[in-house]
């Protein structure tokens, strides 16, 4: 745990206890909102092939997901970190466009 918290820059176990917990709030969280709103917008596991839908599913989780782990790093007193983390997530899949530093 020690690199860990070395590498994240964190000082304290409780901070890292409060980051696990918020990655996996969101991880639980993103995949729930995800099925509602594919319902929303008509697609459903009735209407859709499955070779259709899960893709549409996982494709759909990683916008809410990013939307997500900002919100619960929030509100959990850690945004700073979960939003220099966001930034590189996104940076490492080609989107750091959309950030100016």
């Amino acid at each position: 745990m020690e690199k860990l918290k070395k590498r994240w820059g964190i000082t304290s176990n409780y901070q890292l206890v409060v980051i696990f917990i918020v990655f996996a709030v969101t991880g639980s969280s993103s995949a729930l909102v995800s099925k509602p709103v594919l319902a929303y917008f008509g697609f459903t596991k009735d209407l859709l092939s499955p070779w259709l839908y899960w893709p549409l599913y996982l494709i759909l989780i990683f916008p809410i997901y990013q939307v997500l782990l900002v919100f619960f790093g929030f509100i959990s007193g850690q945004f700073k970190f979960f939003w220099a983390f966001e930034k590189k997530m996104l940076r490492s899949v080609g989107l750091g466009f959309l950030f100016r530093d």
